[in-house]
């Protein structure tokens, strides 16, 4: 693709490293945003610089957060008793979608993977342990809902939760495999999904 400017080039050249976009989606954004005013202009990239400085995970859940503690461990109209696994931020964002879930939530920040060298100790497992170990929970933790990817990595790493918990008095549940093998629970529909956190069952090692 040839361009008439070296700076129009080096924009399509970053857009484009956006995951889902191409050259020439990046080049219609690109010139998109050449055509509007400079403050349309100055408040995207100030809000990107903003974020990429500022934002936080919370020392709780691991979810993307403002502060140290997430307005969703915070909540008081939460159910603390419940804390549903995910493997990743936009799973979060995927569940309260649904508006079907009140409880809390613990982002593992990926799955086990040996192939990509990914094992339980790169995972947030064990401060999920911790997490339900501490004798600062005002209410105790009573069930483990593990919204996994029904995969093979998913479900492996499921599997090693819940031998971690073996030992615990707790309620270990999966949702509901109404969602596809090898899918994605951020690419599910809000209803299939809302529907498997409803009718999720007893997670078995047997």
């Amino acid at each position: 693709m040839n361009f008439p400017s070296k700076l129009i080039e080096d924009a399509v050249t970053e857009i484009s490293r956006l995951p889902g976009i191409g050259k020439k989606t990046a080049l219609r954004l690109t010139l998109h945003l050449l055509k509007q005013k400079e403050p349309v202009t100055t408040a995207l990239t100030d809000s990107l610089l903003n974020l990429r400085k500022n934002i936080q995970y919370c020392e709780v859940c691991h979810n993307i957060s403002d502060s140290t503690i997430c307005s969703i461990c915070e909540g008081n109209k939460r159910d603390k008793s419940v804390i549903c696994v995910v493997e990743d931020l936009p799973d979060v964002l995927a569940i309260e979608n649904t508006n079907q879930y009140t409880g809390l939530y613990h982002v593992l920040g990926g799955v086990i993977s040996p192939i990509q060298g990914i094992g339980p100790d790169e995972l947030k497992i064990e401060s999920l342990i911790k997490r339900i170990d501490s004798p600062s929970n005002e209410t105790p933790v009573d069930e483990i809902i593990l919204a996994l990817p029904a995969t093979m990595e998913g479900d492996t790493t499921s599997f090693f939760i819940t031998r971690k918990l073996k030992d615990k008095n707790i309620k270990v549940s999966s949702i509901a495999r109404g969602i596809p093998v090898g899918s994605e629970l951020e690419y599910t529909d809000e209803i299939t999904l809302g529907r498997s956190i409803l009718t999720r069952i007893k997670y078995s090692t047997e």
